[in-house]
């Protein structure tokens, strides 16, 4: 599509991140999916890491249709030296990496405390948290010689809202992934490595298929009584494409001032 300046002359459409190459977690459904194919239209090869491997050559397909470039990698997130060959097939194929998109998470199980077991509770934390280490820590020897962006998708879950009964272990992991992007993003910056932290609020996604909630989640909840509606801005739920955008500016050098920090993206639901 053309675009016109002042003088009406048509000028190409400007693609931010031409000749980039993304990493993406999660890329077969959902936020994921969104970003990687507003990434892939933005101009960047794109990585789609993601354990259910049809979803992921889906967006593959839609990528390659749309005259994109794209690799899907099989890979357990929570699995090191999986995420550490995914890494190493991406920057292979393309010659290098410039942005993360450390997206891929679960809910988990969602029960009392005293309930949770240690392998409910591992889960979650070795998928959410250190998933996030992995595909960062794997990265950044590609990074190092150009810099480039990190982002996290961490949630309002954690960091403003504490009501989501039974998530305790959910919670923790979100709240990890933030203090682990500032620590990132301080040690980095003289690599030029930008790492900042998303945190969405209800999106429309599958997620809910990977949520476990016990009936013993009932003793703990406390009633919670909301203005009308609770996502003030829009009353409804965001969209994925939405997080997208934000995305796709965070990975461009439209944000090159801006790291280290946590972005909502919630339509002001966590401020009720």
């Amino acid at each position: 599509m053309a675009l016109f300046t002042a003088e009406k002359q048509p000028v190409a459409a400007k693609r931010r991140l031409e000749g980039k190459t993304a990493f993406v977690t999660g890329a077969g459904s959902g936020i994921g999916k969104a970003a990687a194919m507003k990434l892939a239209g933005e101009g960047a090869k794109v990585c789609l890491v993601d354990l259910k491997e049809n979803n992921a050559e889906k967006v593959e397909r839609a990528i390659r249709e749309a005259n994109g470039e794209a690799l899907v990698t099989d890979t357990d997130i929570s699995d090191p030296k999986r995420v550490e060959e995914a890494v190493r097939a991406a920057a292979d194929k393309f010659g290098g990496i410039d942005i993360v998109f450390a997206n891929a998470g679960i809910n988990g199980t969602l029960a009392p405390i005293e309930d949770l077991t240690a392998e409910q509770w591992d889960h979650t934390l070795t998928t959410n948290l250190y998933g996030t280490f992995y595909a960062v820590k794997y990265a950044i020897p590609y990074m190092k010689k150009n810099g480039g962006s990190i982002i996290v998708t961490s949630s309002i879950n954690g960091s403003r809202v504490f009501s989501s009964f039974g998530s305790a272990a959910y919670a923790t992991s979100k709240a990890g992934q933030i203090a682990f992007a500032k620590m990132a993003a301080l040690e980095l910056a003289r690599y030029k490595i930008r790492v900042n932290v998303i945190c969405p609020g209800a999106i429309n996604t599958d997620i809910g298929e990977n949520t476990h909630k016990t009936e013993a989640v009932k003793k703990i909840e406390i009633p919670v009584k909301y203005p009308e509606g609770s996502q003030p801005l829009e009353h409804q739920a965001g969209a994925p494409e939405q997080v997208a955008d934000l995305v796709a500016f965070l990975a461009s050098d439209d944000s090159s001032h801006i790291t280290g920090t946590e972005i909502f993206i919630d339509g002001a639901e966590s401020l009720l």
